[in-house]
């Protein structure tokens, strides 16, 4: 019978990546750099695009070791990680859109800021 084999250190790991992954993040928003924030690609800030890209690869990160999908065939993790991916993507494109379109409402129309 073979002995089992501790995962603490890899927890650690995962904990301090995430971790690190999650202060620049933060730092980001709290400091919000000017040559990030005031210029734009495709109707949304460079700091944006950045927090979108890092939620999609902390979420790939935590099924990567938590989903242990290290250990999976490439064709299996791709089936799962790329709809993933594309949903948020979707979805944050979505959000931004319709967003954008109820702020020009308000700005441009008749309409006024009621809270």
């Amino acid at each position: 019978m073979g002995a089992h084999a501790s995962n603490t250190s890899r927890i650690w790991k995962v904990f301090i990546y995430l971790s690190v992954l999650t202060i620049i993040e933060v730092a980001l928003g709290i400091f919000k750099p000017d040559a990030l924030f005031h210029h734009d690609f495709l109707s949304l800030s460079y700091l944006n695009w950045i927090f979108i890209l890092m939620t999609i690869w902390k979420a790939y990160f935590i099924m990567w070791a938590f989903m242990h999908l290290e250990g999976e065939k490439s064709s299996f993790r791709w089936s799962i990680v790329a709809p993933m991916a594309f949903l948020i993507l979707y979805l944050a494109c979505l959000i931004l859109i319709e967003g954008d379109y109820i702020h020009d409402v308000f700005k441009y129309s008749s309409i006024r800021w009621i809270f």
